[in-house]
């Protein structure tokens, strides 16, 4: 009975624990929808692999996290780890995969999580007189088993110098625009220092100068 009591509590805990964070990550993306609950899935289940339970505090500098997708359940990630961009924590590879692997940087142990899509479909036999699917996959993602949603495994991941957090490791200025460049993101092309931009690899076109 004793047992089986500690096991309902932990149950309930990790219940209530999951309520919260899933609270949480609303208030910072802004609405609920199915993203948000698999993230927040998702991220439980990362941290626990690699033995963080504590991401936003004690151990918030013991880990990275590499999302594969610019969509709602990497605001989740984020919420739910503490990790980011500007922190360093967060790395970011446009994959356009709902996938994310969580990296224990103390004994270089990391674990991939791809949510399954097989998942979709599965939601619907959870929630049969939901007709909207979207709603019906939100409901579900809350009581699926990870096992439902996720398929894991265990990665190596190689992680440079300038890459983790930290003070920059390099700023050199660039010979053609004049703008510095950290952290050795700067290209050499005909032996020039160049920044990626001034190197061909460009977001932007530039119209005009504004003088503030």
């Amino acid at each position: 009975m004793r047992l089986k009591y500690v096991w309902e509590i932990k149950m309930i805990n990790a219940k209530d624990n999951f309520e919260g964070l899933l609270e949480e990550s609303v208030k910072v993306h802004g609405h609920l929808c199915a993203g948000q609950v698999l993230g927040v899935r998702m991220s439980m289940l990362g941290l626990r692999l690699i033995g963080i339970e504590d991401p936003k505090d004690s151990q918030r500098k013991d880990f990275l996290v590499f999302v594969e997708m610019d969509r709602c359940a990497t605001d989740a990630v984020q919420s739910v780890t503490g990790a980011s961009l500007g922190k360093r924590s967060m790395k970011f590879h446009d994959f356009g995969k709902m996938a994310a692997t969580f990296m224990n940087l103390k004994i270089a142990f990391a674990v991939r999580l791809v949510a399954k899509e097989e998942s979709r479909e599965q939601a619907k036999s959870y929630y049969p007189e939901i007709e909207d699917k979207y709603a019906a996959q939100l409901e579900a993602y809350k009581v699926m088993t990870d096992a439902e949603l996720f398929e894991a495994m265990e990665v190596s991941v190689s992680v440079r110098d300038e890459d983790m957090p930290g003070r920059p490791v390099s700023r050199v200025v660039c010979d053609a625009c004049g703008e510095h460049v950290q952290d050795r993101r700067e290209v050499s092309v005909d032996g020039k220092t160049l920044c990626r931009a001034c190197a061909g690899d460009v977001y932007y076109e530039i119209r005009k100068k504004l003088y503030l």
